[in-house]
């Protein structure tokens, strides 16, 4: 069955920290403009993406699956939020939200999947 994506929550959700991204990173340094701030807009780019590409799909085993890829992208995605505060690329406070948004997407899509499968 296939999902109008911009009608999820998840994806709206995902939308918000591709976002969120984009404008920590605006602030890395210029040594990181291939490193950290390229891997990090990508990583984040393809959590959202993927929910969308997943909802096309014509089966919920299907979406599921692309589900899981954008739930693998959400944890390297924080894994790599990690690593940049723990270079000092921005304060606490900003992690702190992010880390937020990232850890509800991940219950999100998690309780999605759930429903899913039913």
């Amino acid at each position: 069955m296939k999902h109008n994506f911009k009608n999820l929550n998840i994806w709206k959700l995902a939308i918000e920290i591709a976002n969120d991204t984009y404008v920590l990173t605006d602030a890395f340094p210029k040594n990181e403009e291939f490193g950290l701030k390229s891997q990090l807009r990508r990583c984040s780019v393809s959590v959202a993406s993927n929910i969308v590409e997943g909802s096309s799909r014509s089966s919920n085993k299907d979406f599921n699956r692309f589900l899981e890829i954008s739930l693998g992208s959400l944890y390297e995605l924080q894994t790599q939020i990690i690593i940049s505060y723990n270079r000092n690329y921005f304060e606490i406070n900003k992690l702190e939200i992010i880390e937020n948004k990232i850890t509800e997407l991940q219950r999100m899509i998690s309780g999605f999947q759930k429903n899913l499968m039913l």
